[in-house]
């Protein structure tokens, strides 16, 4: 009887450990580590701004308007299913664009780079945007994602073929663009009148 007695006892023992094993806090697991990467900007801004911004801006912005000619006004807008996906892919990548402005490594110019065409009085070369960009990301970060925001909404008012939506988002892109500018390329420029 005593050996039935010692067996249930190391029986118990041994349950007990194992579910004191089982229900111990396990030892934090290391986070894995950080893999690079694989994106790799190539593009400057100036790049994204003369080959993909501005023009997809510029052809959302004439897509839609009220013009007044010698025959009475004429309202300007996409007509036919091959305008309309052609306004929508200008949205999609006006969209896009703003991402890759967002991908870290980005650069303002390459070494050397310059604008296209001199800027203007106040304007800020190359060098003292990237300087200004690096001195406050966080508000050039706000900036990318208010005119991707602006975008995505022109996109919806495209998809449903809603010009009057269309204008109005025009414009809050136009905001959006200007901004930034002001900030960032031209923030010593004089204001236009009105403004």
């Amino acid at each position: 009887m005593a050996s039935k007695q010692t067996s249930m006892a190391g029986i118990a023992g041994v349950l007990a450990g194992v579910l004191l094993a089982a229900c111990a806090p396990k030892p934090a697991a290391e986070a894995p580590a950080a893999t690079p990467s694989p994106l790799k900007p190539v593009a400057s801004v100036i790049d994204l701004m003369a080959g993909q911004i501005d023009p997809a801006a510029d052809f959302l912005w004439e897509s839609v308007a009220t013009v007044s000619t010698t025959k009475g006004i004429e309202e300007k807008h996409p007509k036919t299913d091959a305008e309309w996906a052609e306004v929508r892919f200008k949205a999609l990548q006006l969209i896009e664009a703003m991402n890759l402005m967002l991908m870290d490594g980005r650069l303002v110019a390459h070494p050397g780079q310059k604008l296209s065409e001199p800027g203007g009085e106040g304007d800020f070369t190359p060098e003292q945007s990237q300087e200004a960009v690096s001195k406050d990301h966080a508000t050039f970060v706000a900036f990318t994602e208010a005119m991707r925001s602006a975008a995505e909404l022109m996109l919806q008012a495209i998809e449903k073929r809603d010009t009057e939506a269309m204008l109005e988002t025009g414009g809050a892109m136009d905001e959006a663009c200007e901004a930034c500018h002001r900030k960032f390329w031209y923030p010593n420029s004089p204001l236009p009148p009105g403004a």
